[in-house]
C-alpha cells in the first residue's frame, strides 16, 4: 500500500478538522466534499458568500453539513485580533483585527487557538504569504528557527526495490541557506521522514563531494551544518558529506566511504545544499525517473500549516491534508508513548 493510501485509512473517522482558507476556488470546494463525504476531516472553508457560491457554482457540488466562515463576519474575529495583539508588543487591537481578517491569517489563528487541527492553503496565494502567516500565527517548532520544504518523492523501480520513498528537502522555500539554517532543515526532515516513511530517518548532507575529495567554501558550509546538526541530536543518524550516488547506492558508497557511517548507500532524506539542486533535482527524479512528488510540504511549525502548488490538482490537494492530518497523528501517538515511557521510568 503507497503511503497517501496508508495514511488515507488512519485519518479516516478520527474526526478531525481542517481550515481551507480560498473557498473562493473551486477545486478546494470539491476538495471539501470529498473530505466530508469520505470521512477524512471536518472541512472548514473560508471566503465570503458569494465567493463560496460562484465557486459551488463551478465545482458542480454542494457544500451541505459543511461549515462556512467569512472571516469579515465571523464572531471569533475580535478573538483572534485580541490573541494576535497579546502575542506581539506593539500591536495595537484594529491593526491586528486587520491582520487576522486575511483569510490565511485567519485560518492560522483557528489553528494556533486549538479551533482547527491544520491549515490547507496555497492554492491562489504564494508560498511566502503561507509561511508568513504561519510563522505569525502559530509560530515555529521550539528549537528550529528556519521554516522549510520537504517533497515526498516514490521511486517506481529504485534499484530492484518497488516504490522506494525519499524526503527531499528543502525544494521549495531557503534559497541559500547557511550552515545554521541548513541543520534547522536536516532535523526538521528527519521527523518529517520518521512520521511519513515508517522507518528511522538516515540523513544525507549532499555536496558535490563525498568525505573531503573536494574544496569549496560551499562544501565547509555542508560540513559545519553536519556538526551542528549531530551536536543537537546526537542519536540521529546523519552524515555527509555526500555526493548523491555515495549516499543511495550501496555499491558507490563501499567504494567512496572508508568510514563506519550508518547512512551512507542507505539515506532515505536528501538534504540539498540550496535551492538550485533541491529544486531541480525533484524535478529531474519526477519526470526523467517517473516519481511521484507530492508536496512541496511546509515544516518547523508548532502546528500543522501546509502549503499548496498553485497548480495542484483536487487529488493532489487531498493527497496534502491526509499526509498533514496523518504527521499529526503520529506526532500524538509519539508523545503519547514518550509519556508513557517517563511515567514507567518515574514509577521504577
Amino acid at each position: 500500500m503507497d503511503i497517501v493510501s496508508s495514511f488515507r485509512r488512519r485519518v479516516k473517522g478520527k474526526n478531525l478538522s481542517v481550515v481551507l482558507p480560498e473557498g473562493r476556488d473551486e477545486r478546494i470546494i470539491q476538495v471539501a466534499r470529498i473530505l466530508r463525504d469520505e470521512q477524512i476531516a471536518r472541512p472548514i472553508v473560508l471566503g465570503k458568500p458569494e465567493q463560496i457560491e460562484s465557486a459551488k457554482a463551478k465545482a458542480g457540488v454542494s457544500l451541505d453539513d459543511i461549515r462556512s466562515i467569512n472571516p469579515k463576519t465571523s464572531d471569533k474575529l475580535d478573538y483572534y485580533a485580541e490573541q494576535y495583539s497579546r502575542q506581539r508588543d506593539g500591536i495595537s487591537i484594529a491593526i491586528a483585527r486587520r491582520v487576522v481578517v486575511k483569510p490565511l491569517f485567519y485560518a492560522g489563528m483557528m489553528v494556533g487557538c486549538g479551533d482547527a487541527d491544520a491549515s490547507v492553503g496555497g492554492v491562489a496565494g504564494a508560498t511566502a504569504t503561507v509561511i508568513q502567516a504561519g510563522i505569525l500565527t502559530v509560530g515555529l517548532t521550539p528549537g528550529i528557527k528556519t521554516p522549510s520544504s520537504y517533497f515526498l518523492m516514490t521511486i517506481p523501480d529504485f534499484l530492484g526495490e518497488k516504490d522506494k520513498a525519499f524526503i527531499y528537502a528543502d525544494c521549495a522555500v531557503n534559497i541559500e541557506p547557511t550552515a545554521e539554517q541548513l541543520a534547522d532543515i536536516a532535523l526538521a526532515s528527519a521527523h518529517s521522514a520518521k512520521n511519513l516513511l515508517s522507518q528511522e530517518p538516515r540523513v544525507a548532507m549532499l555536496s558535490f563531494s563525498t568525505k573531503g575529495s573536494a574544496a569549496s567554501p560551499s562544501v565547509d558550509k555542508v560540513k559545519e551544518a553536519l556538526k551542528i546538526a549531530q551536536a543537537r541530536e546526537p542519536e540521529l543518524a546523519i552524515d555527509g558529506e555526500f555526493q548523491l550516488d555515495s549516499a543511495i547506492v550501496p555499491a558507490v558508497a563501499a567504494r567512496k566511504v572508508k568510514d563506519d557511517s550508518a547512512v551512507a548507500g542507505r539515506a532515505n532524506v536528501i538534504i540539498f545544499p540550496d535551492l538550485n539542486s533541491g529544486n531541480i533535482a525533484y524535478k529531474l527524479t519526477q519526470y526523467m525517473a517517473g516519481a511521484q512528488a507530492i508536496g512541496p510540504f511546509l515544516q518547523g511549525f508548532a502546528k500543522p500549516i501546509a502549503d499548496l502548488s498553485r497548480g495542484a490538482s483536487v487529488e493532489d490537494i487531498v493527497a496534502t491534508v491526509v499526509l498533514t492530518l496523518g504527521q499529526l497523528l503520529e506526532d500524538a501517538n509519539a508523545n503519547k508513548k514518550g509519556q508513557e515511557l517517563r511515567t514507567v521510568k518515574g514509577q521504577s
